[in-house]
């Protein structure tokens, strides 16, 4: 759904790592983990009880005194009367006559006559009995760990009351119901298309420039002094980018990600993680349904799904497996309609065999393609048979030759082969 969609590719939803950094009831800092988090915050609410018990029975021990005094003028109420009529110093009589303290007698100074009344009288008996009773209760509090344990689950248990779920306050602001079918919407769908043409040096700088720019125009590209161009492709801004790596592993990377063309671009080495030694074989726009034709400088090869190698990490994936002193060296795309593999040596020897003859494979080392006594393998490609082989004549013309006469190279895999025809490129490439 688009929801999830949204959470997933959106600030909607986020993770943070908690970093749980406390005083705890020493002041003193730590790192603690929940469990013993949430056994301090309990611990400190005991002490909270325990302190909110103390200060309360501070208070019913101010009142009592008070009301103490109140019963005590209450039962010599008479002789209170005369004592303030009559009295230049009424206070300190009190207290000698009386046993009052300061704040008792002060306290009977300041009452009101309209509390000289039996019902008053009452009601002080009662306020007394109930605060002395209610000191009971705070004081045997304080003695028991048990009773401040029973307290504080009673304390904690009432807060439903307050925050549950049926509640105002508590009540969720969103709902939480059964989600429909959810439908898996790609990343691609948060990315504006537009075509690009992807540049990658000989020193490993990448960039993409907007467009796709014809492959006669790809001289006019910049490069810093003593760089040039190694790679070039047309692609989407919504396409993955292969990058093939000559020990074997592959990288993905997104094409919306690379820098603009108006400068040098970036290290292609500071979005993936490829090896110092290792060189860069191959950059291919990846296709969902496509495939790749994989081979080694061993002679060893393998048809792979592209699927299979797109990586989701820095570190890419190892593909293909390698002989010692071996490396990849060939990754071509491999077009629906081709059924015959054309591969050449280092010793030129030409050999075709059917494409059917190469496994299917999503890792590993293959197959042999070509046997050499000396050398190892030049290139390789696929082909559609009846069309023939074609390879770029020299001389900087762009003119193409074509060969539809295969039959004397045309042997079974892991064949020698034999020197192909005229004009064949003396560097051993294809292309």
């Amino acid at each position: 759904m688009l929801k999830e969609s949204l959470y997933r590719l959106t600030e909607l939803e986020s993770r943070f790592a908690l970093n749980l950094n406390v005083l705890d009831a020493t002041r003193t800092p730590k790192v603690m983990g929940l469990h013993q988090l949430l056994t301090e915050w309990l611990q400190h609410q005991i002490v909270v009880l325990v302190r909110r018990a103390e200060h309360r029975i501070g208070k019913i021990d101010d009142r009592l005194e008070l009301v103490g005094g109140y019963l005590i003028a209450f039962l010599n109420l008479d002789r209170v009367i005369e004592i303030i009529r009559t009295e230049d110093e009424p206070k300190a009589v009190m207290i000698a006559e009386f046993e009052l303290t300061d704040r008792q007698a002060e306290a009977i100074l300041n009452m009101r006559l309209r509390s000289l009344r039996k019902l008053e009288e009452m009601e002080l008996k009662r306020e007394q009995a109930d605060l002395t009773a209610e000191r009971e209760e705070l004081a045997k509090l304080i003695a028991s760990k048990d009773r401040q344990k029973t307290r504080l689950r009673k304390d904690l248990t009432a807060l439903r009351t307050v925050y549950g779920l049926d509640t105002l306050l508590g009540a969720r602001r969103t709902t939480i119901a059964e989600a429909a079918p959810a439908r898996d919407i790609p990343l691609d769908a948060m990315i504006e298309k537009e075509p690009v043409t992807v540049i990658l040096s000989k020193r490993g700088w990448i960039r993409a420039q907007r467009g796709h720019v014809t492959p006669d125009q790809w001289g006019e590209f910049k490069f810093k002094e003593g760089d040039e161009l190694l790679f070039a492709a047309h692609a989407q801004t919504t396409d993955k980018l292969l990058v093939a790596a000559s020990d074997g592993r592959f990288f993905t990377i997104g094409a919306d990600k690379l820098p603009g063309g108006r400068g040098f671009g970036e290290p292609l080495r500071l979005m993936v993680d490829i090896d110092p030694e290792a060189r860069i074989v191959a950059l291919i726009p990846a296709s969902a349904d496509g495939r790749l034709l994989l081979a080694s400088t061993s002679g060893h090869g393998f048809v792979v799904q592209i699927a299979e190698v797109i990586a989701e990490t820095r570190k890419g994936r190892n593909v293909v497996n390698l002989k010692p002193k071996a490396q990849l060296s060939v990754v071509r795309p491999i077009a629906p309609a081709d059924d015959s593999v054309a591969v050449v040596g280092e010793n030129r020897k030409l050999v075709v065999f059917p494409l059917s003859e190469v496994p299917v494979m999503a890792r590993g080392q293959g197959v042999m393609l070509q046997k050499y006594r000396d050398g190892g393998l030049s290139d390789a490609t696929s082909f559609v048979f009846a069309e023939g082989l074609s390879w770029a004549m020299g001389g900087g013309t762009g003119r193409m030759r074509t060969e539809t006469d295969l039959g004397p190279w045309r042997v079974a895999r892991s064949a020698s082969g034999r020197m192909p025809p005229t004009g064949f490129p003396r560097n051993n490439r294809f292309n």
